[in-house]
C-alpha cells in the first residue's frame, strides 16, 4: 500500500516547511510527498526547493487550491491519498493507523485533529468529538437524511484513490476548495471509516480560512459551500442510485449556526433565496429532533442558542456568535 501525501501552498512560507517534514516523517516505507505552490508571492518557493529530490515541487500560477490539489493528484501514484494544509502537521503514526483498519471499500477514513497554536505549542483542543462513534452505516444515513456527519476538515482525512478517480478533477462546482467535494461524495461512493484519535495538528494562527469572524461575509461564504456541497452530493449520489432530497440540507445543526450567523450579520448577503430568520426559528427545532449524529444534550444547547441568537437585540446576537465561532 503506497500513500501519497499532496501539500498545496500558498503564501504559507512560514508554515510549510514544518508540513513537508511531518509528511517526510510519516512512518511508512512506500510514500510520497507533492507540494504544488499555487503561485506563492512570499518565500514559499525558497522553503520547497530545500528539500531536493526527497519532494516531488511543482510550482504553478496562482489558480486556487481547488486547481493545485487537482495538480497534485494527477502526479500522485498512491492507493491511499491525504491532502494537508500547508499549515497543517501529519503525526508519524498516521499510515501505520490507517492501514490498520483499510478496505477495498473504504471511500475516506477520517481521523481526529489537534489544536496548536502558530508556535506549534498544543493547545489541548481535539476536534472532531465523535458521540456516539460513527459506522460507515451511520454516516451514510446522517448524510443521507441530514446531508451532514462529523468530519474533521481537509488534512484530516484519507481518501482512496478509487474513489478519487471517480470525482477528479474537480471543477468548480463545490468552489475553490477541493475538500468540499470529496467530503460530500464519500458517504455515497464508498465507506467512511472513523479513527478516534489525533492523527493531525490543525494550526490555528489568526489567517485561517475558517476564521470566520474576520470578516462577516464570510458566513454567508460558508453556507453557499454547504448548498454547493449538497447539490454535489445529490449529483454525485443520484448516479449511484441514491436518491436526496433538496430540503434535508434543512435539517443539519452545522448548517444551522452558519445561517443563523449569517442572517444576523450580514442579512442583504445571504446566498439562500427563500431562507429567514423565521424559517432557521422553525428549522433549530426541527434539526434538534431529526440531527442524530450529535448527543441530545448537545443539540439541545445548539437549538437554544440559534433561537436566542435569531431573537435577541443584533448587538446581543453578535455577541452570541462571537462566543460560538471564536477560534481557540
Amino acid at each position: 500500500m503506497k500513500f501519497s501525501v499532496i501539500i498545496p501552498n500558498y503564501n504559507y512560507g512560514r508554515f510549510v516547511g514544518r508540513a513537508i517534514e511531518s509528511a517526510l516523517a510519516v512512518a511508512w516505507p512506500d510514500l510520497e510527498v507533492i507540494v504544488v505552490d499555487d503561485g506563492s508571492t512570499d518565500n514559499s518557493r525558497d522553503v520547497i526547493e530545500r528539500y531536493g529530490n526527497r519532494i516531488i515541487a511543482i510550482f504553478q500560477p496562482n489558480r486556487t487550491q481547488r486547481v493545485a490539489c487537482n495538480t497534485g493528484f494527477a502526479r500522485a501514484t498512491g492507493d491511499a491519498v491525504i491532502f494537508l494544509d500547508s499549515d497543517d502537521i501529519l503525526m508519524p503514526d498516521i499510515a501505520a493507523e490507517v492501514a490498520a483498519i483499510w478496505s477495498d471499500r473504504v471511500s475516506k477514513v477520517q481521523v481526529q485533529m489537534m489544536r496548536i497554536d502558530r508556535e506549534g505549542n498544543p493547545t489541548g483542543g481535539v476536534f472532531p468529538i465523535y458521540d456516539p462513534m460513527p459506522t460507515p452505516a451511520l454516516i451514510r444515513s446522517w448524510a443521507t437524511e441530514t446531508s451532514a456527519y462529523p468530519t474533521p476538515p481537509g488534512s484530516g482525512n484519507v481518501y482512496s484513490r478509487k474513489f478519487l478517480e471517480r470525482i477528479f478533477p474537480l471543477d468548480d462546482f463545490c468552489g475553490t476548495f477541493s475538500d468540499s467535494a470529496c467530503l460530500a461524495a464519500a458517504p455515497f461512493l464508498g465507506d467512511v471509516v472513523t479513527i478516534s484519535k489525533p492523527l493531525v495538528q490543525y494550526r490555528v494562527h489568526g489567517q485561517n480560512d475558517s476564521n470566520l469572524l474576520s470578516n462577516y461575509a464570510r458566513f454567508g461564504r460558508e453556507v453557499a459551500r454547504a448548498d454547493a456541497r449538497w447539490k454535489f452530493a445529490r449529483k454525485t449520489a443520484e448516479a449511484a442510485g441514491i436518491a436526496l432530497s433538496e430540503n434535508n440540507i434543512f435539517k443539519s445543526l452545522h448548517l444551522l449556526q452558519l445561517r443563523v450567523a449569517s442572517l444576523r450579520l450580514a442579512p442583504a448577503t445571504h446566498p439562500l433565496v427563500d431562507d429567514s430568520r423565521q424559517r432557521a426559528m422553525r428549522d433549530a427545532w426541527q434539526a434538534v429532533w431529526s440531527f442524530p449524529a450529535m448527543p441530545m444534550k448537545r443539540r439541545l444547547i445548539v437549538g437554544t442558542w440559534a433561537a436566542l441568537t435569531l431573537v435577541v437585540p443584533k448587538p446581543l446576537a453578535v455577541r452570541l456568535i462571537s462566543l460560538r465561532f471564536a477560534q481557540r
